[in-house]
Order: C-alpha cells, then structure tokens, then sequence
C-alpha cells in the first residue's frame, strides 16, 4: 500500500508545505485542499467533518479520498487512491506528527514556517517518491536531518556550511536501526509512564454497560551505550490485546510474560494494551458499592465514583440536583469535569456548588468561572448549550453537590439524559499492574530506574 502524499494547512485553508506527488498532474493536490476547505466551510462544527472526504477527479476521472487531522492549528491531509486502507494513512500522519512535535515541541502553522527546510527533508526522508514510508525512526533521522537549533539557526544566516555539525558522521552507522551509535550521558536514567484511560458507560442505575481500559507504558531512557533491559510485572495476565515496539523481543514475551528489549535514546511508547479484569487480579478498594445491587458484566472495570442526578422538567425550565461521590479509599480524583447538554433555547443559568451534606455542608460559588476555596466551580457554555461543573480535587469520602435552575425559550425543556465525566487520577492504575523489576544489563553503570502511573477516564452516565 501507498499514499499519494502530504499536505500542511493553516487554520485559514491554506498550503504551508506539501510533499513530492505520486499524481504527475499538479491539479491533484489543490483538488484535495478545495475538498477539505468546502467541507469545514460547510460543517457548523470542526469536528463534524467526515475523517475521511470523497474527492471526485474530473482530470484523471479516478476518485480519491482526503484523510485528515488536526494537530493544534494546524492540519494534516493526506490524499489516497486506489485500494488503501484509511487507517494506513491515518498511522503515518500520526507518526510523522510525532517526529514533528519530537523535533520542534510545539507543532504550529508558525513553527512549521519558521522551520520550513527542516519540515521538508523530513517529508523526504519520511516518504519515498513511491509513497511508501521510509524512514519513521526518530534517532535514525536525528542522523541525516539536523534538528534545529540556534546555532544551526546562527550558522545558516551567516551562510556557512552547517554539515559537519551532524550528530553523526556516518548516517544508518549503527547495527541497531531504533537506537544511536555512541550515545554517552553522564547521568544514565532510564523512566516509565504507566498511563491507562478508562471509557465507561453507566446506565441509569449505575451499572457499567462497557467500561473498557487502554494502556500504554512511555518510557524515556537515556543510558549510555547500548544497555539491554528486562522488565517483569507482578501480574502480566492483566495485559491483553498488546502491541510493541520493535525493539521487544516477541519470543520473551511469548514465554514468560517479560519485555526484553534494547531501547531506543530518547522518548519512546514501549508497548500499548488493554487491560483485562479477571478475579484473580487485585481490584481498586471503593469506600461504598455501586447505586444499584443489579451486578455488572463480567469484564467491567469498577467505576471509581456514583453520580446521581435529579431533574425535575416544568413547562419552561428545569430544576437540577447532581451530587458526585468518588468510592476509592486512598486516591483522590482530580480535574473532575461535568458536562450537561441542556438543550436548544437553554438560558437563564443560576447554579450553586457545594461540598458535604447536613451539618458538615460547606456553600461554594454561585457566579459562573469562578473557583470557590473548596476548589469548585460551574460556567455554562451558550454557543454548545453545555453546563460545565468542575472540581479541582475530589479526595476519598467526599460528598460534592451542584443545584441549579434553567429556562427554556420552547415549550418544554429536552436535556441530554446523560453526563460526560472526565478526570483523572495520579500515581494509579486502573489494571493494578506494577513493575517487579528492571534489570539492566550489557553496561557496566548502575542506571536510577523511575516507574510512576496515571490515569485518565472519560464515562458517559445516563440518568
């Protein structure tokens, strides 16, 4: 499989950059960047506009498709015809916007400017004039394309000659194609992320219809030489569905559940799973059982907080009552976010927050984008019809309330009957996993190791 090439966009519509073209017909990328400058021009919202566009040739007369992204303000197309998968051209221009944010940081319409022979080499060397990618290794094109700097930048003003300032003498030099040749630290470290985000659904009983955990671990490693490291887990059987980077050794994994590998320099996704919840795996303590006694399914992943939610509808308006209730016994929820769609015509928003309940209430705000010292606040976004609660930290035995009323312009008031939830979670994971041991060896140096977890969740609960 093939693509036919790159495009970059401004948020206005306009061509920053392009790569080499499969198509000899100049017409053919144009065609692409109209395709996708009529559908946002069409769509009331940017993201209500197909992944994936239909684009008619009345050149060539063979359609073509226009995948995209977004990546800040800038967009990525990317143009294919013929028999390719989507998701073919959708995991390249996610990988060539990693290159780009592993190179400049920041990836912008004015970064890609201000670095435009730097983005070009590496269309080049990331894609080869038959559309097939090429070079997608970070270290490998640390090595043929110079990452910018302000002496790179100094030099090339002055118009000097800026390649002897390579990182490497000899590009492709080492045996290893994920990992530099040489590298030398004088500190050697080597850090994991255990990053895991659950996606739930909450019926209006509180029993969990899917809850499904996808887990990656990052890791950032900058050892010296070339170190060969073995990481084991004290309960791999909770990793399924797993994907790695090519530098684990597959056959390991295969045998005892232990990822042997070589890493690459740098930032690296060393493996992404989902998590598998099964009975003899150690579950999250919650401090009370769910809203309702019905059990849930047999893979469901416990949803570590209740939410319940009283709407009375009058003829024009509505009076609301939510009360959030985090159930884990030692870990605190943070950056609690609370959508409610309201419905076309809402107005008239008058909200107040609170923490506890009875003698132990504490009042919050009642003005809109305004933190309370409890560390709540509420604001009601007009243009989407959406209230927006959030709580800043949400600590174990907590009781948080939001009451409210709202008016309609129609005849009755129609609220989303659901909640989107988002939060997050420090040093936890939903899949209990934990690091046993990380040996490193092939090195004489004794690294410092570093392993931390995070989680993020995102649960629709309907009422």
């Amino acid at each position: 499989m093939a693509i036919d090439g790159l495009i970059l966009l401004d948020t206005t519509g306009r061509p920053i950059i392009q790569s080499g073209f499969r198509s000899s017909h100049p017409s053919y990328p144009l065609l692409h960047v109209d395709a996708f400058n009529n559908a946002v021009a069409k769509a009331p919202r940017p993201s209500d506009i197909d992944p994936v566009l239909h684009v008619s040739s009345l050149v060539t007369g063979i359609a073509s498709a226009c995948c995209h992204i977004t990546c800040g303000d800038l967009r990525v197309l990317c143009p294919v015809s013929g028999d390719v998968d989507p998701l073919f051209a959708f995991a390249f221009m996610q990988t060539f916007v990693d290159i780009l944010k592993e190179y400049f940081g920041t990836v912008s319409a004015a970064t890609m400017r201000d670095n435009f022979d730097v983005v070009y080499q590496l269309l080049e060397e990331t894609l080869d004039a038959g559309g097939r990618p090429l070079t997608t290794s970070s270290n490998e094109l640390r090595d043929i394309v110079l990452p910018p700097s302000l002496l790179t930048k100094l030099l090339n003003v002055a118009g000097a000659n800026t390649a002897f300032t390579s990182a490497s003498g000899n590009p492709f030099s080492s045996s290893i194609p994920w990992r530099k040749a040489n590298v030398r630290y004088n500190a050697n470290e080597i850090y994991f992320d255990m990053v895991e985000e659950l996606n739930a659904i909450v019926n209006k009983n509180g029993v969990a219809l899917s809850s499904t955990v996808w887990g990656k671990i990052e890791a950032n490693c900058r050892l010296s030489g070339t170190p060969d490291c073995l990481l084991s887990f004290t309960n791999p059987q909770a990793l399924t569905d797993c994907s790695f980077h090519t530098c684990v050794r597959l056959q390991r994994w295969t045998r005892d559940k232990s990822l042997s590998f070589i890493p690459p320099d740098g930032h690296f996704t060393l493996a992404e799973y989902r998590s598998a919840p099964a009975a003899s795996l150690p579950t999250a303590r919650l401090t009370s059982p769910p809203v309702s006694k019905t059990p849930a399914t047999k893979d469901s992943v416990p949803i570590p907080f209740t939410v319940k939610t009283n709407c009375d509808l009058g003829n024009d308006g509505a009076q609301l009552d939510i009360t959030f209730t985090p159930r884990l016994t030692s870990k605190s929820l943070e950056n609690v976010v609370i959508e409610m769609n309201l419905g076309e015509g809402a107005g008239g928003i008058k909200c107040v927050t609170s923490r506890g309940s009875g003698i132990g209430r504490h009042m919050g705000t009642t003005n809109p984008g305004i933190f309370s010292n409890m560390g709540t606040s509420w604001a009601f976004d007009a243009k989407n019809n959406v209230l927006r609660w959030e709580i800043l930290n949400a600590p174990p035995s907590s009781t948080w309330n939001l009451r409210g009323s709202f008016t309609t312009l129609s005849a009755k008031p129609r609220p989303a009957h659901a909640l989107q939830i988002h939060f997050n979670i420090q040093s936890y994971t939903f899949s209990a996993i934990k690091v046993e041991q990380l040996r490193v060896t092939g090195e004489t140096y004794k690294p410092y190791k570093g392993v931390r977890g995070r989680c993020v969740g995102n649960v629709e609960w309907r009422w």
